[in-house]
């Protein structure tokens, strides 16, 4: 399993050459970053997962550079990032802002309930108005699924490595009691 995903993600060369994170520079070639290990992985994933949620723009160069800071593997972080993309931008956003909403307890502001705009600057206060009202329960909502995400996420990984540890160890330890 491990070496298809190793497959799938980027090599050095490949996020070396990337003009958003050629700044690293030899940074980038720490050895632990590059390391296949259970605190590595976890951490990748939870950084890349953090920012994919917290921030819509420049997270892949602002995870890979927490990355690097913290020695977590390089790849994982960048790749899981995409946990919001073009296709799942949509529907996280919009769960992001039910939940903050329901948390501030502010009932969703609604475009068709503002007053008719009577001058241009009216309108563009109406939408102001609007945006604004989206704002912090979508900025609260993001924060709460980046945070619970990038804990739970490392939480599961590093379980899962352990058990698949243990597993394998207990596998090896059977098969020597019974010869194989």
């Amino acid at each position: 399993m491990f070496a298809r995903i190793k497959r799938l993600l980027p090599d050095p060369g490949q996020l070396a050459g990337n003009r958003w994170l050629r700044w690293l520079g030899p940074r980038m070639f720490h050895p632990r970053l590059w390391h296949v290990s259970r605190r590595g992985v976890a951490l990748g994933v939870a950084i890349g997962v953090f920012f994919g949620f917290l921030i819509p723009i420049a997270q892949i160069p602002v995870s890979a550079a927490v990355a690097v800071a913290l020695r977590a593997n390089l790849p994982t972080a960048v790749a899981s990032t995409l946990v919001t993309n073009p296709v799942t931008f949509p529907p996280v956003y919009y769960a992001a802002w039910k939940v903050g909403g329901a948390i501030l307890g502010e009932p969703p502001p609604r475009a068709g309930n503002f007053p008719e705009a009577e001058s241009e600057s009216s309108g563009w206060q109406s939408a102001w108005h609007f945006v604004s009202g989206v704002g912090r329960p979508l900025v609260l909502g993001l924060a709460l699924f980046a945070i619970a995400s990038g804990i739970g996420l490392y939480l599961l990984i590093s379980l899962g490595w352990v058990l698949r540890v243990r597993w394998r160890r207990r596998r090896r330890v059977i098969g020597r009691l019974h010869g194989h």
